[in-house]
C-alpha cells in the first residue's frame, strides 16, 4: 500500500487543480466566494437532511428512507461528471478571525495537527457529494462515508496559527460506488497563498440507511493532466491491493525479515547462562512492552457526524494524539511528526460506545520513533471488543532515541510491521525539525 508520508515536496502547480482554467490560487479567497470551514458541517447536514439537535435524529434517519427512489440501479443509469464539477476551495481564516485559533493552537504556537485531520475528512465529504449531486432531489440519497486515508504529504512549509490557510479539492478517480479525492493546504505567506499539504483520501458511496454499497457517477478526465490523475488512482488502488495480500497476518516474514529477528532475540541472550529463557536488554535498548500507552474515550452525540456515528476525523485525531504522547513519552523529548500510514476505516463507531485506543512503539531508528495505534469499540451493554482502525505513525525526536526490542512472537510481527511501514517513508533523512508538525 502506498506510503502516506508527510515529506517535503514540491506540488505540481497545475496537476491538482483540475483543467487548470478552473480556478487561480487567488490572493483573497473571501472575493471569490469561498466558503468557510464552519460551513462545511452545515452543508453536509443539509444536503442529508440531518438534525443539529441530537433528539431529532431518529425522525430525520427515518425520512432518509423515502430517498431510496433516487438510487441508480446501475452506475450506466447516472451522468457523468468532471472533475471541475466537485472541485471547491474553502477558507480557514485563522489571520482574519484570531477567535477561532484557539481550537487549533498548540502550546507552541504551532498548529494542531489531529485539527486538520478532522477538517479534511468533513471536506473529502462534503466535495463526493459535489460529484454526485442530483438536482432533482433536494436532498441526496447516497451516505458517503470515508473508507480509507490514503496519503498525505506536508511541504517544505511550517504552519502558523496566525496565517489564513486555504483548502482546495475534487475528485480524481471513481470506481463504481467509491471515489479517490485529492485535496490540498495552502497558507498566506504575505500576499499569496502557498501550499503546505497534499491529501489522497477514498470515500465509499452507500444508500440513503447506510445498509449497502450504492453506485456513483462515472468521472470523465478532460485533459492529459486529469488522465494521469485518474491513471494513478487506479495504480493506488492495485497498490492497496498487493499491500494487503503480503500482509504478516496472511503471509509468513520473509528470510531476511526472520533473520531479523532471530539476530534480535540471539542479541537479547544473557551470555552468563545457556538458555533460552534467560533474556537480557542491550545496552540502550526498550522492552516493546514497556513502551505502551492507553486511553479511553466515552462516545458522547457531540462527536457524531451526519449520519449519526461517531466523526471519522476525530477518531484520527484521537489516536494522532496518543500516538504523539507515545512517542514523547519513549523519546524523552518533543517529537514532530514526519510520516502518516494509511487509515482504514473498518468498522463504524456508534454514539455510547467505549471506544479503546492502544500505542506502543513498534520500531525505533536513530531519531525516528515508529508507532502503532490500535483502536477497538465496545458497547455499554456488550463486552466484547471490535478492532475499527490500525493507525501508523512515524515521529522522529529531538535527541536519539532506545532500540525497541520484541519479546514474543506477536511482539516480533509488530517490529517487522513497524520496520516495513518505517523503511517505505520517502522523506529526508535530515529533516529540519521546523518544517514539521506538532500534535
Amino acid at each position: 500500500m502506498r506510503r502516506a508520508a508527510l515529506r517535503f515536496c514540491s506540488l505540481n502547480k497545475g496537476l491538482l487543480i483540475p483543467g487548470r482554467r478552473l480556478t487561480q490560487r487567488s490572493q483573497n479567497p473571501e472575493k471569490k466566494g469561498v466558503i468557510h470551514m464552519h460551513e462545511v458541517r452545515d452543508k453536509l447536514r443539509e444536503i442529508v437532511g440531518a438534525s443539529t439537535n441530537w433528539r431529532d435524529h431518529v425522525k430525520a434517519m427515518e425520512e432518509r428512507k423515502l430517498l431510496q427512489s433516487f438510487l441508480a440501479e446501475s452506475q450506466k443509469g447516472l451522468p457523468p461528471r468532471r472533475m471541475r464539477d466537485s472541485f471547491i476551495e474553502v477558507l480557514l481564516p485563522l489571520g482574519s478571525q484570531p477567535e477561532l485559533r484557539e481550537k487549533y493552537l498548540t502550546v507552541q504556537n504551532t498548529i494542531r495537527f489531529g485539527r486538520i485531520l478532522e477538517d479534511l475528512d468533513s471536506l473529502g465529504v462534503l466535495i463526493c457529494y459535489m460529484h454526485t449531486r442530483i438536482h432533482e432531489a433536494k436532498m441526496s440519497p447516497l451516505s458517503i462515508v470515508t473508507a480509507l486515508v490514503d496519503k498525505i504529504d506536508m511541504c517544505k512549509m511550517s504552519l502558523s496559527p496566525e496565517q489564513d490557510i486555504k483548502f482546495s479539492g475534487h475528485v480524481s478517480w471513481v470506481g463504481k460506488t467509491s471515489m479517490e479525492v485529492k485535496m490540498q493546504m495552502f497558507q498566506l505567506h504575505g500576499n499569496e497563498f502557498c501550499p503546505v499539504l497534499d491529501a489522497t483520501f477514498v470515500m465509499v458511496a452507500r444508500d440513503s440507511e447506510n445498509k449497502g454499497p450504492a453506485f456513483v457517477n462515472p468521472l470523465i478526465p478532460e485533459s492529459p493532466e486529469e488522465e494521469e490523475l485518474f491513471r494513478q488512482g487506479e495504480l493506488n488502488k492495485g497498490r492497496r491491493v498487493a499491500f494487503s495480500a503480503k500482509s504478516l497476518l496472511k503471509m509468513a516474514p520473509s528470510a531476511e525479515e526472520r533473520t531479523t529477528i532471530h539476530e534480535m532475540f540471539l542479541n537479547t541472550l544473557d551470555p552468563k547462562t545457556v538458555s533460552f529463557q534467560s533474556r537480557v536488554l542491550p545496552p540502550n535498548a526498550v522492552w516493546m512492552e514497556n513502551s505502551k500507552l492507553k486511553s479511553l474515550e466515552v462516545c458522547h452525540p457531540q462527536e457524531r457526524n451526519i449520519f449519526n456515528r461517531i466523526f471519522g476525523g476525530f477518531l484520527m485525531r484521537k489516536a494522532y494524539e496518543l500516538g504523539w504522547a507515545t512517542a514523547c513519552n519513549f523519546g524523552g523529548s518533543r517529537p514532530f511528526v514526519v510520516a502518516v500510514d494509511d487509515i482504514m476505516f473498518q468498522k463504524p463507531v456508534d454514539v455510547g460506545s467505549l471506544l479503546f485506543l492502544s500505542s506502543q512503539v513498534c520500531f525505533t531508528q536513530d531519531k525516528y520513533i515508529q508507532v502503532r495505534v490500535h483502536s477497538e469499540v465496545a458497547s455499554l451493554e456488550s463486552k466484547e471488543h471490535m478492532t475499527t482502525n490500525v493507525f501508523h505513525f512515524t515521529f522522529m525526536s529531538e535527541k536519539e532515541v532506545p532500540l525497541v526490542f520484541p519479546r514474543t512472537y506477536g511482539e516480533s510481527m509488530l517490529y517487522l510491521d513497524g520496520k516495513r511501514h518505517f523503511n517505505s517513508m520517502s522523506i529526508p533523512v535530515n529533516l529540519r525539525k521546523n518544517y514539521l508538525v506538532e500534535p
